[in-house]
């Protein structure tokens, strides 16, 4: 009986100091199941455990470590949502923070291919005016095309598209209107030339498209077609 006694004030699990190791030897990492089989082993230790005066059980040691129990899974509880807590604000950290250098690389490529437009601009007003005469000419003419299409091609690869406004809704959001012509062969608000070329980055509007839109109309005024019809007549 004795000995019996002797091993039982020994044992870890009858120890309350043994919960407490628990929390120290991790503090971060708390196996909840772990803790409250340790504090439900301390308690049945001290309910079979006779006391020292041979009374029966010591309801005092038991109630003692009952509070003690209760005050460490109020830990445990309280340690646990603060991880939790802790996971979720870094979890919303590394998306903001992941957006938001999309958002700054985007920035950052659109405005380089605002500063590269009028290059490509002038790369289409040479194609389109100047008419090789010689095989000379013709050999400068094809070089620097070929320039042009390799900006071209870079610029698609970088996600960069352009407009094709002519014969579109005129849409304030993608094109500016510098010229309004009133006509009868166009639905209103047609845009019926375009100045300008427009480019896009995904959705944003890198250079709005200059373009010429189609009016009402003048009333007096006829179809050019019809009135020299007349006039033949």
């Amino acid at each position: 009986m004795v000995d019996d006694i002797h091993h039982t004030a020994h044992d870890p699990a009858s120890d309350p100091e043994a919960i407490e190791e628990i929390l120290e030897e991790d503090a971060v990492d708390i196996d909840f199941d772990d803790v409250v089989e340790a504090a439900a082993a301390t308690v049945e230790a001290a309910e079979t455990a006779p006391p020292s005066d041979g009374s029966g059980v010591d309801t005092a040691l038991v109630a003692d470590l009952e509070r003690q129990v209760a005050g460490l899974k109020a830990q445990l509880e309280d340690r646990a949502n603060q991880s939790m807590r802790i996971a979720a604000d870094f979890e919303n950290y590394r998306k903001r923070t992941s957006k938001e250098k999309d958002e700054l690389a985007t920035q950052i490529k659109g405005d380089t291919v605002i500063e590269l437009l009028p290059v490509v601009d002038n790369f289409e007003r040479a194609r389109s005016q100047i008419k090789p005469q010689t095989e000379a000419e013709m050999t400068i003419h094809k070089s620097y095309q070929s320039v042009y299409k390799q900006l071209v091609e870079t610029l698609k690869r970088l996600g960069v598209s352009a407009m094709r406004a002519e014969g579109q809704e005129f849409d304030p959001l993608l094109h500016e209107a510098v010229m309004r012509e009133p006509t009868a062969d166009h639905a209103e608000g047609v845009v019926i030339e375009e100045f300008v070329r427009g480019y896009q980055l995904g959705d944003r509007v890198l250079r709005h498209a200059m373009v010429k839109v189609a009016a009402p109309p003048e009333e007096g005024s006829q179809n050019p077609d019809i009135e020299s019809s007349g006039a033949s007549d």
